[in-house]
């Protein structure tokens, strides 16, 4: 009997190492993007499907962030495999010389060039808004422009188009009164930008970096990083122009960014570093694992993979994804620091 309860002990814990979902069994392909770069850090990577049916993605890389010659690179994948990336943009300014760039965010609006979106300042504080655009997919990019006072462009996380058409930019501020969502919206593809006024942060959540889902009655709702150990959410009832006051959901979030998409089949998918803070660190815990949640209606989540797990450094952070039309699910993210990491999951396996 010992013998049995030991060999069922084992099958237990061989179990529980996936839990709460088979990696293996939901995992198409995972690969390092650009792996034999002479740049020694990247990070803020964002993927996107062309209209073309390409996946294309962006990061920042080069010594450290925050280092002025950090630069933004861009890379293609074809036939399966990432080709060797590119470097499209830099924040050296007119006068010769260099400031920082800072997460790049890819976006694919119907019909219309490629965008990508990126910063450039000394800091988070300080930093504006650039934007540059592909009318090939990513081959040929336009000069870079700068975006109106006042407009940053999406902060980590991928515009959306709204169901009347209007681009849906989500951003955030980190000044002297903290940490502030708010968001921009254009309704000329681009040409001009509107801004909401910052969302209220509720019972004082400090968040940024949100990301964007839509529901069968009209309402999208708002995700976003905190420093108080869990996921904020806001909601809006008018398509992006007001918001909710920033709530909790129930997962735990360590201070680091997160991505999240409404899939075809009418789920909401975030993907996010499960873990709370580190008691000797107040407002900031591990990056790892990373996993991957589930929600039909943004109040109940359910995780569902663990795509990373094993303790880093460093850790997996900043994931970006995206559904492609063959409805697989795409993930990227920081690997260590040093370099952007590809998955792709198949959200049926689920």
């Amino acid at each position: 009997m010992r013998v049995v309860l030991v060999a069922l002990s084992l099958l237990l814990a061989v179990a529980c190492a996936h839990s709460p979902a088979d990696k293996p069994s939901a995992l198409v392909a995972e690969a390092l993007i650009n792996p034999a770069a002479d740049y020694p850090q990247s990070h803020a990577s964002s993927i996107a499907q062309t209209t073309d049916g390409d996946i294309v993605a962006t990061w920042f890389s080069g010594l450290h962030e925050r280092h002025p010659q950090v630069a933004i690179y861009f890379a293609r994948q074809q036939e399966g495999k990432w080709q060797s990336a590119q470097q499209v943009a830099t924040g050296q300014q007119a006068d010769g010389s260099w400031l920082p760039t800072w997460n790049p965010v890819l976006f694919q609006p119907p019909q219309s060039d490629l965008h990508l979106f990126y910063k450039v300042g000394p800091n988070p504080r300080e930093w504006w808004g650039m934007v540059m655009t592909s009318a090939d997919g990513g081959i040929t990019w336009s000069e870079p422009r700068r975006l109106p006072e006042g407009i940053l462009g999406p902060i980590k996380n991928k515009p959306v188009v709204t169901g009347m058409g209007a681009w849906l930019s989500p951003s955030s501020t980190e000044g002297a009164e903290g940490w502030r969502l708010h968001f921009e919206i254009s309704k000329d593809q681009g040409a001009s930008w509107t801004k909401t006024s910052p969302v209220d942060p509720g019972p004082g959540i400090d968040a940024i970096q949100p990301s964007v889902l839509f529901y069968p009655d009209g309402r999208l709702q708002a995700l976003a990083r905190t420093k108080q150990g869990v996921i904020g959410s806001s909601w809006s009832v008018d398509r992006g122009k007001s918001w909710s006051p920033v709530a909790a959901i129930e997962l735990p979030n360590p201070s680091s960014g997160t991505d999240a998409v409404t899939l075809a089949d009418g789920r909401q998918l975030l993907v996010y570093n499960h873990a709370a803070h580190n008691p000797d660190t107040p407002g900031k815990g591990p990056r790892y694992p990373l996993a991957l949640a589930t929600s039909r209606d943004g109040v109940h989540w359910q995780r569902v993979l663990t795509l990373e797990d094993q303790p880093l450094k460093e850790g997996y952070g900043y994931p970006a994804i995206i559904q492609t039309e063959d409805d697989l699910v795409h993930i990227t993210y920081t690997l260590g620091r040093e370099r952007i990491k590809h998955m792709v999951v198949d959200p049926h396996k689920f």
